[in-house]
């Protein structure tokens, strides 16, 4: 696979289908994960249990909206598509509908990812969860 099409099966398999036990087919074993929150190891194990907890919290999918691939990145730009089914941020599940967009930068080392930077609007989820959206996209 090139990286795209590995990218595009990591977003998928692992972050849609929520198989974690897959990890290992798509990272190097000293893959480095620099959008983790606080208190999560920055590695595979780290990025499970994020995985774990963001599914716990919502059933999410990701759609990949653009990719850029050039040496050994992949640059997506990403919109999850989300259900608040769990506790998150303090705020319990509340059933909702929502859609935030973000960002995902990959980087390849003999064919598996190395590392990863994400930023996804998660302020967006949590003004959505208290009632407080408005229409202004600036």
């Amino acid at each position: 696979m090139d990286k795209k099409e590995v990218v595009s099966a990591f977003i998928e398999n692992v972050w849609n289908q929520r198989k974690t036990a897959e990890l290992a087919n798509f990272m190097s074993s000293d893959f480095v994960d620099h959008s983790l929150p606080k208190g999560l190891p920055a590695n595979v194990e780290g990025t499970q249990k994020w995985i774990q907890a963001t599914s716990s919290s919502f059933q999410h999918t990701t759609l990949i909206e653009d990719m850029v691939a050039e040496d050994c990145k992949v640059f997506i730009r990403i919109r999850m598509e989300l259900k608040h089914i769990g506790e998150w941020r303090g705020h319990a599940a509340t059933g909702l509908d929502i859609i935030t967009t973000g960002y995902r930068l990959f980087e390849f080392s003999n064919g598996k990812i190395c590392a990863q930077w994400a930023a996804i609007d998660g302020n967006a989820i949590e003004q959505a969860i208290i009632g407080n959206v408005h229409s202004c996209k600036v």
